[in-house]
């Protein structure tokens, strides 16, 4: 039996990116491209004035330690030199989350529950194991008509109960429907439930998330839930990259509020994603939640805890990684990890495929941001 492993010398090693993604050292510069978004250079301008994330309380900028500086306090200059402090990065973040250890064979099998064609699409809704003896739902979508191998999506629900039949497109705001509209574009999408939803259709939602993470703590004591959300988006990835119809070379994840959060962990630790947008999560550590037991625990309102999100984000690099912000999770206050990230970018070649697009709609996904969605994938992936 061939082992899937999520477990620390796993992360370490090879199982955070995946069973065939590239190891650390043959990390390269992007492909040569004659293309880009047309706004890239707008999403990697400082907004006129970074302002306070809320009353009383400033964008933590001493928390965010510089990036291309050694263990000595001398200055990295190159690709070598930071592929060396890169390692050491995803090594305290590995050693942070605490992953977990599953035995399986591949990719789990799915089963098809439920199945309709919605104007170009089929939709099924499937049932795999995305721990053994732990049964999950998820949405697995595809252009009605296929010609070779097409690219696909992770596509990550926020927090409503209604879960995977948001990005799906069976119900909840339109706009939020990713997998489905990217599966109208040619893409193979997935919409995997996060584990805080055993089923789609749920009340009391507070205190079944609590819980749900009792639960996954009972299986894997330590453990954050983050390493939880981790290992069932990297499940989708394996799904997808296993398809016959799908382009493993071309994987990309996409996720709002929730979803967001967890897109950002899933491009930082595995490489067989090439393109993400990440829409609302609250970026910065301190900008929202993180530290419920579900995601990071209370570790992180430390006063000792001296790590940030922009260690996590430079982890991406060089894949095109687009934040949508709304002045509300994210905005013009999550400009300094961005800012601090553009130069590890700039050592991979030029440009540096990331940014922030501030649409200041609050928590939402107005057109502008959408259409800017569609854009960046089509594009980079």
């Amino acid at each position: 039996m061939k082992r899937f492993s999520i477990s620390r010398r796993g992360f370490l090693a090879s199982a955070l990116t995946g069973c065939s993604a590239p190891a650390l050292g043959e990390l390269v510069k992007p492909k040569p491209t004659t293309k880009d978004v047309p706004w890239l250079a707008e999403v990697q301008t400082p907004p006129e004035q970074v302002p306070a994330v809320a009353a009383n309380t400033k964008i933590p900028t001493h928390r965010l330690s510089p990036l291309l500086v050694d263990e000595n306090g001398n200055k990295i200059t190159t690709l070598a030199g930071w592929l060396r402090k890169r390692e050491r990065i995803r090594r305290w973040w590995v050693e942070f989350l605490k992953p977990f250890t599953v035995d399986r064979s591949g990719p789990p099998p799915l089963e098809v529950i439920a199945e309709d064609r919605p104007e170009g699409v089929v939709r099924q809704l499937v049932r795999y194991e995305v721990e053994p003896g732990l049964p999950v739902e998820g949405y697995l979508l595809k252009p009605a008509k296929i010609e070779g191998r097409r690219p696909a999506v992770v596509a990550l629900h926020s927090t409503v109960n209604h879960t995977i039949r948001q990005p799906a497109g069976v119900e909840g705001r339109p706009e939020k429907a990713f997998g489905l509209k990217f599966a109208r574009r040619g893409y193979v999408t997935f919409c995997p439930r996060n584990y805080l939803w055993p089923e789609t259709k749920q009340t009391r939602a507070q205190r079944l998330r609590t819980d749900q993470v009792k639960l996954f703590e009972t299986r894997h004591p330590g453990s954050k839930g983050m390493a939880k959300m981790l290992f069932d988006a990297m499940t989708a990835v394996d799904i997808l990259a296993a398809m016959p119809e799908v382009d493993s070379g071309r994987l990309g994840a996409v996720g709002h509020s929730l979803g967001a959060k967890e897109v950002l962990y899933l491009a930082a630790f595995d490489e067989r994603i090439k393109v993400t947008v990440s829409s609302e999560g609250g970026i910065g550590t301190t900008f929202c939640n993180w530290y419920a037991p579900w995601y990071l625990g209370e570790e992180v309102r430390s006063s000792e805890f001296v790590h940030e999100h922009h260690e996590v984000l430079a982890l991406v690099a060089p894949r095109a990684f687009l934040l949508l912000g709304g002045d509300k999770a994210d905005g013009a206050h999550s400009w300094p990890l961005i800012e601090a990230v553009l130069p590890v970018y700039k050592l991979y070649g030029e440009p540096p495929r990331v940014g922030l697009f501030n649409h200041k709609q609050g928590h939402a996904v107005p057109p502008e941001a959408e259409k800017r969605i569609y854009e960046w994938f089509g594009t980079y992936l």
